[in-house]
């Protein structure tokens, strides 16, 4: 079955080009994508596979049973895109002024949606069931994952298996990881409250840019000083604004930014320890302050058994040259709450372009990937799903 999936999906890997092409030319962002869940429905339309929409949102969760009885294994793509504008010069550039497919989550649908047709064409042979989700929004928080999870995506799931094409990687390469993989990734917000005044009269004032300032300063050690060495975890500040005249002392400043962490306590460590640093450092300059921490998605934490598991399969892919345990990765990823509920692995799939040796990274306005990455992720994905319900359904006989 496995021989015959493989020579389905690349006699179908023009039109998985195809469908990439065309979303990424009509991208929408997060909890907006709207066309593009319906052009997920009608390609399930046509093939005749049952599907349920709206799922915790723009959600769709597609169901191929086989003929014969087993577990219930599921597959995610996301499909949702950002408020970039593609400076690409390529045929399948976004139409859509300010928004693009600058993650490869157009990939990852065309991926899924191909497999699906492909595992439908051999369902008589299949021994239980898959479940495809297609999800909206994981690019901003809250995200997809959590509403499509609470309507019911994973009911009667018993394992799933994901993967991001990870266009910094060589294609061929599949990087996998047991345990933490990817980060829990957080957001700050704090309002430094001053006294401004005159340029020339700094003495009357409290200048909330250098309070601001020191701060920036005074949050990086908390990563030198109260994090343990041998944990990971970062303090970013992305915007700092306090905009006045040349001549103005600034009564307030914000400053905006993220953290990153895999460990739980770690996470809650950062949170009190930001707002100690913000307390002393308003303390020494007689401010005051706003301060907000808004958590995002939890750390990625694979599970052992599905890890191994699934570099065993990637392994059996022709065209897979290499396959490697990579560092923790600091991006964040709503997969996370899927590995919460139910066992199972999230994986890069090596997508970067031929001839190219500095790619543009994920979220950059000329982002792109090798579209070959899509029929290893596609093959990959499917002999796992496959292999998956019968290693569980040999093991069911046994034990039974």
């Amino acid at each position: 079955m496995i021989s015959e999936l493989h020579s389905l999906l690349e006699k179908s890997y023009d039109e998985m080009v195809q469908i990439r092409r065309y979303l990424h030319q009509y991208p929408e962002p997060s909890f907006k994508e709207f066309q593009t869940a319906t052009y997920i429905r009608s390609f399930y339309d046509k093939i005749g596979v049952p599907y349920r929409a709206n799922v915790g949102g723009n959600g769709i969760v597609a169901t191929i049973k086989g003929e014969k009885p087993g577990p219930t294994v599921a597959l995610r793509a996301d499909f949702d895109a950002l408020a970039i504008q593609d400076e690409k010069d390529v045929p399948y550039k976004s139409t859509v002024p300010g928004v693009m497919h600058a993650c490869g989550h157009d990939g990852h649908t065309a991926t899924l949606l191909v497999l699906a047709k492909s595992i439908q064409q051999l369902k008589d042979h299949l021994e239980g069931t898959i479940v495809f989700i297609h999800q909206h929004a994981e690019e901003y928080a809250p995200g997809g994952a959590k509403p499509m999870i609470e309507d019911g995506c994973l009911d009667g799931v018993d394992a799933i298996f994901g993967t991001h094409l990870w266009a910094v990687t060589p294609t061929g390469v599949i990087q996998h990881r047991n345990g933490p993989f990817m980060a829990a990734a957080d957001r700050f917000e704090i309002t430094i409250k001053g006294a401004g005044g005159h340029g020339a009269q700094p003495h009357k004032t409290k200048d909330a840019i250098v309070i601001a300032s020191q701060l920036v300063v005074n949050l990086q050690q908390i990563i030198s000083r109260r994090v343990n060495p041998v944990e990971s975890a970062v303090i970013t500040v992305g915007s700092f604004v306090a905009e006045n005249a040349f001549n103005v002392i600034a009564d307030s400043a914000k400053l905006v930014g993220t953290v990153r962490t895999f460990s739980e306590d770690v996470r809650n460590d950062m949170e009190r320890e930001i707002e100690r640093i913000i307390q002393g450092t308003c303390l020494a300059a007689d401010a005051s302050y706003d301060y907000s921490f808004k958590r995002g998605y939890p750390a990625v934490v694979n599970h052992s058994e599905e890890n191994a598991f699934l570099a065993k399969v990637a392994e059996t892919i022709p065209e897979v040259e290499k396959v490697e345990e990579t560092e923790p990765q600091m991006g964040g990823e709503d997969f996370a709450y899927y590995l919460q509920h139910i066992k199972g692995t999230f994986f890069f799939t090596g997508a970067q372009l031929e001839g190219v040796d500095t790619p543009y990274p994920h979220h950059h306005p000329k982002f792109d990937f090798n579209e070959k990455a899509m029929l290893i992720a596609s093959k990959t994905l499917g002999t796992a799903a496959i292999e998956y319900l019968s290693k569980e359904q040999k093991a069911e006989s046994i034990t039974s």
